[in-house]
């Protein structure tokens, strides 16, 4: 008898075609988590250790860090991968212990729509920073020692 006429297997794989989007969700994982722990490690190093140490960090700190674009981009690769890799994570368990196909649907979509609208409130707060506002410095504690007198 030869192999073509061998009765198939209800176990052998079959070629899919599209994307494998779990493939890809737990490469991503993998990917984004080392990069998490070189920008977290290089957060909290900048934050806690160098300088004066968590007593200095206020308003005028943050927007210290934030006059630069690197410190903009730091902060903001750091907030989309760390959202983006929690909502993913979010997903697999959803996926994983969701007991009907509907309130899987509705959980995965709430988890979508909580990520989206704090990437870009996070996006638009990093950009729209202003280090010096129209405020008294009273009301702030303290500005940085670049901007203007009021």
């Amino acid at each position: 008898m030869s192999t073509v006429d061998a009765p198939r297997s209800p176990y052998a794989r079959t070629q899919r075609s599209g994307t494998n989007w779990e493939k890809w969700g737990w490469m991503y994982m993998r990917a984004s988590g080392v990069v998490l722990v070189v920008l977290i490690f290089g957060h909290l190093f900048v934050n806690m250790v160098s300088g004066e140490g968590v007593r200095a960090i206020d308003f005028a700190f943050v927007a210290g860090k934030w006059a630069t674009p690197f410190w903009q981009y730091w902060d903001l690769l750091m907030l989309w991968l760390a959202l983006i890799h929690g909502a993913n994570g979010m997903r697999t368990i959803i996926n994983d212990y969701s007991s009907s196909p509907v309130l899987g649907k509705v959980l995965r979509g709430a988890v979508f729509a909580a990520a989206a609208v704090l990437i870009i409130l996070g996006t638009l707060v990093i950009f729209t920073f202003d280090p010096c506002p129209s405020v008294s410095p009273e009301q702030l504690g303290s500005l940085p020692s670049f901007c203007p007198p009021q």
